[in-house]
This record gives structure tokens, C-alpha cells and sequence, in this order.
């Protein structure tokens, strides 16, 4: 280990993980790589917890249904905002599943719907298929249709890792090209918005911290993101007109430069925004809360402190 803080709890779920044999993920096809997360998650994420809905959703998008899940701490809802959820993976890996309980727990935490999109994964569906996905989904989640249920007045959007890479840029989408009701706030997650890996963090965490410079190698290798596209390096692009924004990043994760570097970058632009940091912490911490408990308490502080936005845009509403 570096001479970086690193939490009780996280050095311990560190040395476990770097002490397992066997191939790596960057080593691995991109089916037993997923499998990989899945056995993780099973084993470092809390359960699901008390949650009054959990609902599968199919919605169409221009390339095939789009699998979705809707989660609710309350039966019945009255009119109201919803939170679109693009889960992380590096466009390669993740899925439904494993951030369900994630999910419920913004669900419960913030009193408002939470829905998790199931994109199209790389490499079997390359750049910009995820893009292109998610914001179809959310798009059709904002006319509040018959099959959602609910009555829509406004979108939360959130994601973590890639995900955080796909809520700005269906952020950006529906700033240039207004939806049925307008995003109100996001909240990227440790995002990736570059196309380099030329920053200070990628080479002090390059290895030894879960997410790896190999594993993103990887990961861009897979997905072929365009950095001539907004899509690929949204940092590259203007953040004007954004909503007010929460950034998140953690102080040990190869990407916690970039996240910074995207919450100055919508302060440069005028942008309401806001940054915490989970230090100690490493990139993924989200999902990892059972294999570190002190993970709970960053996502509680971040789900406060984006409660508190979006409670403060409904009142200047």
C-alpha cells in the first residue's frame, strides 16, 4: 500500500482481494468477468432490506426492449420526481441485480421511486449503445407512461462508474433536447468522463485498489467509446445549462481525478454543483458494503446531502 489513508476496513477487504490466486478481470471473456461481479457482489454487498416495491419494467427502445427494475419504499406514490439509476461496470459488467440493494436503499433513503436501466453491455454492443439506451429509457420514464404507474414530474438522475459516465450524458441529452419534464438534479458517482488516463490518480492506484489500470484498459477496449463524441469524454464538452449536480468520488480509486476535474468543470460553467469524497475509500465502495461496513455511511451521506438539493429545488419550484 501507498502512503494513502486508507480505511481499517478497506485495507482489510484489500488484502483479501489481493491475496486470491487465479486469473484477473482483465484477463477473463467478458461472460466470466460478469460472473466475476456477480460472485462479488453476492458476497461484499448488503441484502435487498425491506422495500414495498420491486417491479421488473420492459421498455422499448430503438434497438429492442430495454429490461428496467422499479423500486419504492411506498405502495401507492403520489406525483412526483423519480430517480433514473445507470449501474457501473466499465460498460462491460453489472446488472440488475447486483445493485438492487443499492437501489432500494436510495429508494428508502430519499422517499422517491428509484429506477435501475439495464442497457446493452460491450463488447457484444459497442459505443454508443449504453448512451443510446439509457436515454431512451429515461426518456420514456419521463412521459410517465400507462405501464410505469406513476406520474413523473421530474428526473433524478444517478449512476455510478460507467453509469456516472451515462448520467451526465443523458444529462447533457435531455438539456440539448428537452424530455416531457426536465432533469432537476444528478448525481455521478466516482464517473468516468475521460478518454486519458493521464491523470495523478490513475497512476498512484494503478494497482492494488479493486478498479485497476489494467481492468480500464480493458474496459475501453471493449466499449470503443468516441472521444470526438459527447458520449465518449463528456468532460471534453460543455456543462453549461446543467442541473444542480452532486459529484462523488472516493480517495483511492483511479478515477478520483476525474471526478474532481468534472465538478470544477460544472462550477467553471455556472452550475450548481456539489462534492463529497468517501476518503479512505476505494472505487466500487457503493456495492461493497457488507465486505466494508464504513461504506454505509458514505452512501447515507451522499443520499442526505442529494435529498437535501433536491428538497431545495422543489421549494424555488
Amino acid at each position: 500500500m501507498s502512503g494513502h489513508f486508507v480505511r481499517p476496513d478497506v485495507r482489510a477487504f484489500l488484502d483479501f482481494l489481493n491475496a486470491q490466486t487465479g486469473p484477473k478481470m482483465h484477463e477473463l471473456s467478458a461472460q466470466d468477468a460478469r460472473m466475476m461481479m456477480t460472485a462479488m457482489g453476492s458476497l461484499a454487498e448488503e441484502p435487498l432490506g425491506e422495500i414495498a416495491v420491486v417491479r421488473d419494467l420492459s421498455i422499448p427502445g430503438p434497438e429492442g426492449v430495454i429490461p428496467a427494475r422499479l423500486y419504492d419504499a411506498r405502495e401507492n406514490r403520489s406525483a412526483g420526481p423519480v430517480m433514473v439509476f445507470y449501474h457501473g461496470g466499465g460498460f462491460v459488467i453489472g446488472d440488475l441485480d447486483i445493485y438492487g440493494p443499492y437501489c432500494a436503499e436510495a429508494a428508502r433513503q430519499l422517499d422517491m421511486p428509484v429506477i435501475s436501466i439495464d442497457y446493452r453491455l460491450a463488447p457484444e454492443h459497442r459505443f454508443p449503445a449504453a448512451a443510446i439506451d439509457c436515454e431512451a429509457a429515461t426518456r420514456w420514464i419521463a412521459g410517465s407512461p400507462a405501464e410505469l404507474g406513476l406520474q413523473v414530474t421530474g428526473l433524478v438522475t444517478s449512476g455510478d462508474s460507467a453509469g456516472g459516465n451515462l448520467t451526465i450524458v443523458t444529462t447533457m441529452a435531455l438539456r440539448d433536447n428537452p424530455a416531457a419534464v426536465p432533469v432537476i438534479a444528478q448525481h455521478p458517482i466516482y464517473p468516468v468522463v475521460s478518454d486519458s488516463d493521464d491523470w495523478q490518480s490513475m497512476r498512484d492506484f494503478a494497482e492494488g485498489y479493486l478498479l485497476t489500470a489494467d481492468s480500464m484498459a480493458y474496459f475501453h477496449a471493449a466499449y470503443q467509446a468516441d472521444a470526438a463524441d459527447y458520449r465518449g469524454a463528456p468532460i471534453k464538452f460543455s456543462q453549461h445549462g446543467m442541473p444542480p449536480s452532486l459529484v462523488t468520488t472516493a480517495s483511492l480509486d483511479p478515477l478520483s481525478d476525474q471526478g474532481i476535474a468534472y465538478y470544477e468543470a460544472l462550477k467553471a460553467a455556472g452550475v450548481r454543483a456539489e462534492y463529497r469524497s468517501a476518503d479512505g475509500n476505494i472505487h466500487g465502495h457503493i456495492t461493497l458494503r457488507k465486505a466494508i461496513p464504513s461504506s454505509q455511511a458514505d452512501v447515507a451521506g451522499n443520499l442526505a446531502a442529494l435529498k437535501a438539493i433536491i428538497a431545495e429545488i422543489m421549494a424555488e419550484a
